[in-house]
């Protein structure tokens, strides 16, 4: 079958859908939660020795023992039985990008022919997922390819279909972190802390701090069967080739319209399965690019929040096939339109009820969030290069700098308001604040924070890092990542700014005999000017802010490999070893595992490309070309000598052709040579950089000639469902 009818065929097929039928099983308050072994199941599932045990576990991190491990398993087991369970799982995240899962029956036979259903503690706590097929990164050799799953018993079990699914850990048989989770946690606990530790000059009651995090999840929603007629999108989750539509995103109408009948009945589905799941999501909207949506969440504790964003991707990827949609979540599938990110939205919480980043109405409420703001923009000034790093990848590389996406540059934008505050905060004398100034400072300036953010600027769409009225919006997240990893780095840069910070004001009332409140504002004084480079109001597209960022010291690592190489700096190695949240080794086997997937993505895009160029674009160039040849050869039948007047274009058009097949049979042929070259290095991150720097920028000669062939031949023999149709068929 050639592909220009399969094509067609998948054409029909998508003109033929209808929205399929969505009923709400109950309202959403009665059914959320209700396949979540969260508390009131516990209550009802467990003793009040075991909930207990979980629930210490849970607030204060102690260890749950193993016979108190047996009963919880029992009452878990029979929870899920009672809900249709027929399977366990310990479900966690690799360092694969996606969540994994090894499913086992309770199903087991005893004696005298019977069966049972058994879970018990031991492997509720831990079990052994084999681990050979995931990245080791040089911590394990395959013949000690040993990898064992640990229960997190800070994130609910749940069950997804007729499966228990249980969070955990995922370590190497030497101890060390095999995924996303693990360092997560560490940092979680490392900012609670030091965040606790600040927290508890303004209000000695405070005893635990907690991140919080919302993630804003955009993505596209395409008919399968167009998907399945593009093999770059089905395999390399994007559009490698293909010319923009003449209908685009320049008149924001799809923002703007209304969400289309088979959307929204998938809309539906999917938020009543994570009713289910207690993914507490609550806003649906259009976003700017044709076929992109967003999906958010109320915020949660960030751990909790981590999980619920990975199972959400594997849950929409399941509800969309119900609806005859694949959900695309790279982050540039279609050319100059909209990529899509995933918006983390970072906060810190205490256990009184208090959002750290929140203005406050009192001068000493008003000082505690100016503590943590400022303390916030001095870490990521300390440490933009790391959180840069935290979010490359090769898909997210399209995207940084492009079409409303922030760039690889990472700044902090606060708006105008609060860069007034921070300016007055700046001018204060060396030494202790006089009357006057604390007067001024506390009743004048902080005291009207509140006020002002009513007001507030509106955050800035280019601005990778910004501070939204309550909450640090971290922009530049791709919306493949999982969410632990820019979670890890900016809770441990957090962390370790709140310890330095804490050490300097105590150093100033014990060694300066400053009063408190003198001695913080004395050090956040010297932290607004220090973190003064990294604050940015303005454009970030433009080649100016390049400019004045290169001035100013930021870093623009605009490629993956480049940006990775900050992870494993001396100054990121310090800082996870210190606090406790990667070990060296662990580091370095990230850094490995993420050079190497980011060669294999680059390997197969090459591939993809040079099959569908070679075998299915240019056939259908000859094709065609022989179609005009033979019309030629027919004019110069009719009118001899001639026909070269009115045969012009056509012969105009050939050569055109011609021209175009000849550049992309070079590129391909350069492009095999390049990866030859990149595939005998035996050094991950050279090989990394040789297929950056030699093998990609060729992708963009093939494409271009590609594309201008879309635009010569016949619509009728084109083989590839073109960008009109991807973007607007409905």
């Amino acid at each position: 079958m050639i592909m220009s009818t399969l094509r067609f065929q998948a054409l029909k097929e998508t003109l033929g859908r209808r929205p399929v039928s969505v009923t709400e099983p109950a309202r959403r308050s009665e059914i959320f939660g209700q396949n979540v072994f969260n508390e009131t199941a516990m209550r009802q599932y467990l003793t009040k020795e075991s909930f207990k045990s979980v629930q210490e576990a849970v607030l204060k991190g102690t260890k749950i023992d193993r016979t108190v491990a047996d009963q919880i398993s029992n009452g878990m087991k029979e929870w899920a039985i009672a809900k249709g369970a027929t399977h366990y799982t310990h479900w966690f995240q690799p360092l694969t990008g996606a969540t994994a899962e090894k499913h086992d029956a309770f199903f087991e036979t005893v004696d005298g022919g019977q069966a049972i259903e058994k879970f018990g503690g031991g492997q509720l706590v831990q079990q052994e997922p084999d681990a050979s097929s995931f990245p080791n990164g040089g911590i394990r050799n395959t013949f000690e390819a040993r990898g064992y799953t640990a229960w997190d018993p800070t994130s609910p079990a749940f069950i997804f279909g007729t499966t228990l699914c249980i969070p955990t850990v995922f370590v190497a048989y030497t101890g060390e972190a095999l995924d996303n989770k693990t360092p997560l946690l560490r940092s979680l606990q490392s900012v609670d802390q030091a965040a606790t530790e600040v927290a508890k000059y303004f209000d000695k009651s405070v005893s635990k701090v907690v991140a919080t995090l919302g993630w804003e999840q955009e993505y596209f929603l395409i008919d399968k069967a167009l998907v399945e007629a593009r093999p770059d999108l089905k395999l390399a989750g994007r559009t490698l080739l293909g010319h923009s539509s003449a209908k685009g995103q320049q008149l924001d109408d799809h923002y703007f319209g209304s969400i289309p009948t088979r959307v929204l009945n998938f809309m539906r589905d999917l938020e009543n399965e994570c009713m289910f799941l207690g993914v507490p999501v609550k806003t649906r909207h259009n976003e700017v690019a044709p076929n992109q949506f967003e999906l958010a969440p109320i915020f949660e504790e960030a751990n909790l929040a981590v999980d619920h964003n990975s199972l959400l991707m594997d849950v929409m990827d399941k509800v969309a096939d119900r609806h005859n949609f694949k959900v695309i979540f790279h982050e540039k599938p279609f050319a100059g339109i909209n990529g899509s990110g995933k918006h983390n939205n970072w906060s810190l919480a205490t256990d009184t009820g208090v959002n750290l980043l929140s203005p406050g109405s009192t001068p000493m409420k008003n000082l505690q969030f100016l503590t943590f703001f400022i303390n916030t923009i001095k870490a990521v000034n300390e440490y933009e290069e790391l959180i840069r790093a935290a979010i490359a990848s090769a898909s997210n590389d399209h995207r940084l700098g492009a079409n409303e996406a922030p760039p690889a540059i990472i700044s902090v934008f606060i708006g105008s308001q609060l860069t007034e505050v921070l300016d007055v905060l700046e001018k204060v004398t060396d030494g202790k604040l006089s009357p006057q100034e604390k007067t001024e400072l506390k009743l004048n300036v902080v005291g009207k924070i509140p006020e002002i953010l009513l007001d507030n600027t509106d955050r800035n769409r280019t601005s990778p890092f910004a501070f939204t009225g309550n909450k640090f919006e971290l922009r530049a997240v791709g919306s493949t990542a999982n969410c632990a990893n820019p979670m890890t780095v900016l809770n441990a840069v957090v962390a370790k700014q709140l310890i330095e910070f804490k050490a300097e004001v105590d150093a100033l009332i014990s060694d300066k005999k400053m009063k408190k409140d003198d001695a913080i504002f004395n050090v956040l004084r010297e932290y607004i000017k220090d973190s003064k480079r990294i604050r940015f109001e303005g454009d970030g597209y433009g080649q100016a802010w390049e400019d004045e960022a290169a001035k100013r010291g930021l870093s623009n690592n605009k490629t993956t490999p480049k940006a990775l190489k900050a992870k494993v700096s001396q100054r990121a190695m310090d800082l996870y070893e210190t606090l406790g949240i990667m070990s060296k080794v662990e580091i370095e086997a990230r850094h490995e595992i993420e050079v190497e997937e980011y060669a294999k993505r680059i390997q197969i895009e090459g591939r993809i490309l040079g099959d569908i160029a070679r075998n299915h674009v240019i056939p259908t160039a000859i094709r065609y070309q022989n179609i005009l040849i033979e019309n030629v050869q027919g004019l110069k039948d009719i009118y001899g000598d001639g026909f070269k007047k009115v045969a012009a274009e056509q012969m105009s058009l050939i050569e055109q052709i011609s021209g175009h097949i000849e550049q992309i049979n070079k590129g391909i042929t350069e492009m095999i040579e390049a990866r030859k070259k990149a595939n005998a290095l035996e050094d991950m991150e050279a090989c990394a950089f040789a297929y950056c720097d030699h093998v990609k920028p060729l992708f963009e000669v093939i494409r271009y000639h590609c594309d201008k062939l879309e635009l010569l031949v016949d619509d009728e023999l084109w083989p590839l469902v073109k960008y009109r149709e991807l973007l607007f068929t409905r």
